[in-house]
């Protein structure tokens, strides 16, 4: 007699029979496989009971979402929609702003070359609930609006809590005979979620890691009182907020508890996984398989992207020698030739420097190992320059006198093995001055590797017009060797070509144009040149210098009405840091200008000024395209690197900029006669200020200069209220650490030259297409192979691996 099914047997049945009922089992089977399959387990045996789950429930999810589609219709008799317009789709798609500036935008852009050039990478970050703010507009001054990015789901990530970790934070340390513990922690569980980072047609994926703050279990519930119990469950957010919001600063430190838990909450989940991925030995295994930690710099590689990482060296120490038991000697060789440190300011404001008593209280064991590590690199420098009392207290990790701090660089470099700049004039800076004692002790750690980006999305995909034509003339290859623009050199006389590129730019400035009256309701001269300046808005970029321009154009043309001018369209977006008083009301004094100018009738269509409401990724790639001038305009010696300078040559715009960051490079490339460069050189401002800015003498010798400051101090921009820019006038006459006036004569010369080429439509584009054949430098896969090759012991590949499809 057979035995009674169980009632799990009989579920078991009847689920299966309920799906068989409907559907071919076999078919069932095979959609089961390749779920399973792509919940990146490659082997079944290992594959974890939640990653049976989850196949299943997606292959049942998939079986009712046909009859699930199908009812709706049914119940609203509605015919399917059979056609898809696909920039509808994309438009529904939300961008990720994880990140402030060009910072977060090259990680992407070096995560798209990693992958187009078979590296084994990946890229870490955190998972912000709330990206960087978007930005309103109303009645002229921005207003911060959150991010709520997640508010329909994310269909790119994958949440993978099996490799969740736990992150402590606060307790005390205990040294005993057998090391230190560090003990009474506050644990928050960091959860991760994977997004696919495909490479260029070769069927490579890599991993985009982003860690999500979550709360344990037992969160504040261990010692609850009668009562406590909902109060401990609300607390949960406490834990939780550490991945709630980025810090929306560009270029400036902000001290805050919060910020520092969120370095160390990303940098301690981050070594644990790459610690855990170097123990086992193969994809998909839990066995621990490697113990000998001496081989972790040959197998991993780890870039700091700026100080913000920076607790990846004392965590790493930490990891060594309290949990892994290795000599500290040992512990910090590892430490030194895993670790690579990119420096991406000089500006003093920005370079981070954490309070130590923060430190003690948050993360006591960190600092008691920070203090180990300057202990004996002080001795080292010693040892090195014995006497030199000076130079001790330069190179130091602790900065004394009223609080302490913990300067973050200067342990970058002692604990890594290779330290850059983001392009050669900065890289020179760098071990000219900020970092000079270090580079004269170790002069072998210091790097260049000037920026990229990547020509997939900054040009294929947002100017596939432009791609076109350049692919007719020397084929496809540049899109994953863009050196290869440098054949477009013999095409620099050719009719046809010349005609093409300027016609793909006409039509980009049609489209734009259509989109600002859509969107900003001005009805603009697409005629016009399309003068740009996109770039979070900051003194040192000086979209000051560009108000001064605009102004001085206004009052010639309303002097000489009658006079041939070249028609202007001057663009200007960016966001302000919500903290920053002074880039507030540089935006204000932007669509201050903008009011008066666009509404005189006698200047009419031949000047426009407009400021881009929320510039994002998603803007620039409709903006980048449709622009002729591209304003770099930074005073020498301020901007790293740049990259929108890069997008723009790139996309066809012709650059006037100052012999700053990239656009020296970008000189050198295109030749010197097809770039505006103007003003102050490095050497220009050292010696400037050796002797002494005072901007009233700029604004006694220049009349025009004069009358711009006057009718801003004046309220000709601000007649309601004449005293509004009081704030900036005083601060460009009287504390102007980044010298507009200096550079505003040699400007406004340039502009004048700008002015006079684009009246030869022809001549022009001669330059544009030199400048895209001088833009190979500039890509992310140049700067890529360099990190792979100078830092990492990488080669990259072209090689293509096989889709999962093919028969291997």
């Amino acid at each position: 007699m057979s035995k009674p099914l169980s009632d799990h047997d009989r579920r078991k049945q009847i689920s299966v029979r309920g799906l068989a009922g409907v559907e071919n089992i076999s078919q069932l089977k095979l959609d089961f496989n390749r779920h399973l399959h792509f919940t990146l387990v490659k082997d079944r045996n290992v594959a974890t009971r939640r990653d049976y789950y989850f196949a299943l429930a997606n292959t049942v999810r998939e079986h009712l979402i046909g009859r699930w589609i199908r009812t709706q219709q049914h119940y609203y008799e509605k015919d399917p929609k059979l056609g898809l317009d696909m920039e509808e789709l994309e438009d529904m798609e939300e961008d990720a702003g994880l990140g402030n500036g060009g910072l977060g935008r090259l990680a992407a852009c070096f995560l798209d070359s990693m992958a187009s050039l078979g590296l084994a990478a990946y890229g870490y970050g955190i998972r912000y609930e709330f990206g960087i703010f978007n930005q309103k507009i109303i009645n002229g001054w921005q207003v911060e609006e959150a991010d709520d990015w997640l508010r329909y789901g994310n269909p790119w990530e994958k949440a993978r809590p099996e490799y969740m970790r736990p992150v402590n934070f606060y307790g005390r340390t205990e040294h005993h005979p057998d090391g230190v513990k560090w003990v009474d922690t506050q644990v928050v569980l960091a959860l991760p979620y994977d997004t696919p980072i495909p490479g260029y047609r070769n069927n490579v994926v890599n991993t985009m890691r982003l860690w999500s703050a979550k709360a344990p279990c037992d969160f504040n519930l261990k010692d609850f009182n009668v009562g406590g119990y909902i109060q401990a469950v609300l607390d949960r957010n406490l834990a939780e907020n550490i991945s709630r919001v980025l810090y929306p600063n560009d270029n400036f430190f902000e001290g805050k508890e919060l910020r520092l838990k969120q370095e160390y909450f990303v940098v301690s989940a981050t070594l644990q996984d790459i610690i855990r991925r170097f123990k086992v030995s193969k994809f998909g295994s839990r066995e621990i398989a490697r113990t000998d930690f001496s081989k972790l710099p040959d197998k991993v590689a780890i870039q700091l992207n700026d100080t913000h990482p920076a607790m990846a060296i004392p965590e790493l120490m930490r990891v060594l020698v309290d949990e892994e038991k290795l000599e500290w000697e040992k512990a910090w060789d590892i430490c030194v030739r895993t670790c690579a440190y990119t420096n991406h300011t000089v500006l003093p404001e920005a370079l981070e420097r954490w309070p130590v008593d923060l430190f003690a209280y948050l993360l006591p064991r960190h600092l008691e190992i920070i203090y180990e590590i300057n202990r004996r690199h002080l001795e080292r420098v010693a040892a090195k320059y014995p006497g030199d009392h000076d130079r001790l207290c330069r190179m130091s990790l602790i900065e004394e006198g009223g609080q302490k701090k913990i300067n973050m660089a200067h342990l970058c470099i002692v604990g890594s093995h290779a330290v850059n700049g983001v392009a050669q004039i900065h890289s020179d800076i760098l071990k000219a001055t900020v970092f000079k004692d270090f580079y004269e002790m170790e002069p072998h750690k210091f790097q260049n590797k000037t920026n990229g980006i990547t020509p997939r999305r900054w040009l294929v995909m947002c100017n596939p017009g432009l791609a076109e034509v350049i692919a007719e003339r020397i084929g496809e290859d540049f899109i994953r060797d863009l050196d290869q623009l440098k054949g477009l050199c013999k095409y620099v006389n050719d009719e046809a070509f010349i005609r093409d590129v300027a016609k793909v730019k006409q039509e980009n400035k049609m489209k734009f144009a259509v989109h600002l009256e859509e969107h900003y309701k001005v009805k603009i001269n697409p005629n016009s040149m399309f003068d740009l300046q996109v770039k979070r808005i900051h003194e040192y970029k000086r979209q000051l210098l560009n108000c001064l321009h605009i102004i001085t154009y206004y009052n010639r043309i309303k002097k000489e009405p009658n006079k041939q001018w070249t028609p202007r369209t001057v663009m200007i977006g960016g966001k302000a840091a919500p903290g920053y008083h002074t880039a507030k009301m540089i935006i204000r004094l932007i669509t201050a200008i903008g009011e008066v100018v666009n509404n005189d009738p006698v200047v009419g269509d031949r000047l426009k000024v407009i400021f881009l409401e929320n510039y994002r990724v998603t803007l620039a790639e409709r903006v980048i395209p449709a622009s002729d001038l591209s304003e770099q305009i930074s005073t020498a010696g301020t901007e790293a690197s740049g990259t929108g300078n890069m997008k723009f040559m790139l996309n066809g715009a012709l650059t006037i900029g100052t012999m700053d960051g990239a656009n020296v490079e970008m000189a050198e490339e295109a030749g010197m006669d097809n770039i505006f460069i103007f003003g102050m050189r490095v050497e220009d401002v050292d010696a400037l200020d050796k002797k002494g800015y005072h901007a009233e003498e700029y604004y006694n010798r220049l009349p025009e200069l004069k009358q711009a400051i006057d009718q801003i101090a004046g309220g000709f921009f601000s007649p309601k209220q004449p005293d509004l820019f009081k704030e900036i006038v005083n601060m460009l006459m009287h504390h102007d650490r980044f010298k507009v006036f200096a550079d505003y004569e040699d400007y406004i010369k340039c502009q004048e030259k700008v002015n006079a080429l684009y009246k030869n439509p022809k001549e022009w584009t001669k330059k544009v297409i030199y400048n895209i054949a001088g833009c190979g430098k500039f890509s992310s896969d140049r700067t890529i192979a360099q990190y792979a090759r100078e830092i990492w012991g990488m080669e990259p590949t072209l090689e293509k691996l096989p889709a999962p499809d093919d028969k291997q």
